[in-house]
């Protein structure tokens, strides 16, 4: 009788090994790093608000051209959100984060020199360009190491740090701006710290191991995995690993082929339409009512005759409430899937935003602080939510390309979103400009109900 043949077990690819992994010191470390980089993002945009506060005093007579220096900034963010991410599918995941920080930390150095309005809207146009590039990129590299168990809410504590910088913003904004005539001009000086940074970014943190692999690094890729198990205590595998093979178009979760190189038109391939689109709808009306209602914050509380100080005050207790929004979204997202946290979270956004508008017009500060703060809660759980599912849409060579372009058509949005409250508010004061915004929340939660959900799946290859 013929022994029936052996079957040689076959080993793990390096991805299914990190994915099974438990969280270590090393993913602690990881996303300590990056998250550090994403608060220097976030005081940069934040201090902007406050900027254009105490400008709209000291450079009375151009006033009226403030807003374009916040679109200027979100029109480079555009730009840099697309080519960052399809620069990242091409050098590098950690590459790319440290040349961002570096970009936009000496322009925000630079910008506390401007002499003119004209000057300012160049810089941060180039401030943007950095700042765009980096977001989308720091999510895909922290989703692609984190284990899958925990990935989604890994990612929004990841995002978590941008309530971290949005704090240190409107401490900035409270305690330094308004100590002179140049506090703007020191605050911008504070935001250059992100080119410092860069350096331990570039030196200290790992490359993502799936780009490695789709670039033929394996010896690389190896050893970087082997150094996550050891912090794991998990002995790496006795057979050795072969590159992960491209997955299956059957699982929703796997939905294309293995592309040779990262295009734009490859987003709308077999099976991704509909989630670009959706995606795309989602990181717009997010953007624009985000953007719209909080740089302008500041400045309209001044317009409701609340003094410049007390109006930064507010700002930073109604920032305040971002940290339990993006702890509430982290545990969600990994119970309710990540459509049903995003979809809750904006709807809630809508109604704190219609309940800030009529409050600003009556007056009351209770009602000030409570929405606006309910505003935040929301509003930044569900960008954590955002973050989260962005990058778990696409397979790696398109991974950053797919992020860095939702966030580029987002970034659209930004621009436009400041542009657009003058005219609102003049047309019916801040009740409709945040029923506006409150209707495009809405939209935005249609949007992510569209969206597949990939709770616990692999990342696709």
């Amino acid at each position: 009788m013929t022994p029936a043949p052996t079957s040689t077990p076959v080993a793990p690819t390096r991805s299914e090994r990190l994915d099974e992994l438990p969280f270590t010191s090393k993913h602690r470390r990881l996303l300590a790093g990056s998250g550090i980089g994403w608060a220097l993002d976030a005081l940069d945009v934040g201090l902007l608000s406050f900027v254009i506060a105490q400008l709209a005093t000291v450079w009375s007579d151009q006033a009226g051209q403030l807003a374009w220096v916040a679109s200027a900034g979100f029109a480079g963010m555009a730009i840099g959100a697309a080519l960052g991410g399809s620069l990242a599918d091409r050098m590098g995941r950690k590459t790319v984060f440290a040349l961002t920080l570096l970009l936009y930390g000496l322009a925000t150095g630079l910008s506390a020199l401007s002499w003119s309005v004209g000057v300012l809207l160049v810089l941060r146009f180039v401030v943007g360009l950095g700042l765009g590039s980096e977001l989308p990129v720091a999510s895909t590299l922290v989703s692609e190491f984190s284990p899958r168990r925990i990935r989604g809410r890994v990612v929004v504590l990841l995002e978590a740090f941008w309530a971290v910088g949005s704090i240190a913003a409107a401490l900035v904004g409270y305690l330094v701006i308004p100590t002179s005539d140049d506090g703007w001009r020191w605050a911008l000086l504070i935001g250059a710290a992100p080119a410092l940074y860069a350096v331990f970014v570039r030196l200290k943190m790992p490359e993502s191991v799936r780009f490695l692999e789709s670039r033929g690094r394996h010896d690389e890729a190896e050893r970087t995995v082997r150094a996550f198990e050891e912090a794991a205590g998990v002995a790496a595998p006795s057979a050795p690993t072969a590159p992960a093979a491209p997955t299956a178009p059957a699982e929703e979760a796997r939905v294309v082929e293995k592309p040779a190189r990262a295009s734009v038109g490859r987003l709308f391939g077999a099976g991704m339409t509909r989630r670009t689109v959706a995606i795309w709808v989602v990181w717009f009306m997010t953007n624009f009512s985000y953007y719209g209602a909080f740089v302008w914050l500041p400045s309209l509380l001044v317009a409701a005759g609340f003094p410049l100080v007390r109006s930064f005050e507010y700002v930073l207790i109604i920032t305040l409430a971002q940290l339990p929004g993006y702890a509430a979204s982290a545990w969600l997202i990994e119970r309710w899937g990540r459509r049903g946290t995003l979809a809750t979270f904006l709807l809630g956004s809508a109604v704190a935003a219609v309940a800030f508008g009529f409050g600003a017009v009556s007056g009351s500060v209770a009602q000030i602080l409570v929405a606006g703060m309910a505003l935040s809660f929301f509003n930044l759980g569900a960008w954590g939510a955002l973050y989260a599912v962005t990058p778990e849409l696409y397979p790696t060579p398109l991974r950053g390309t797919g992020a860095g372009w939702a966030a580029g058509v987002g970034r659209i949005a930004s621009i436009a979103a400041p542009l657009s409250v003058p005219p609102l508010i003049a047309l019916g004061g801040p009740p409709t400009l945040f029923v506006v915004f409150g209707a495009v929340f809405v939209v935005g939660a249609v949007a992510a109900t569209l969206l597949p959900e990939l709770r616990g799946t692999r990342l696709a290859e």
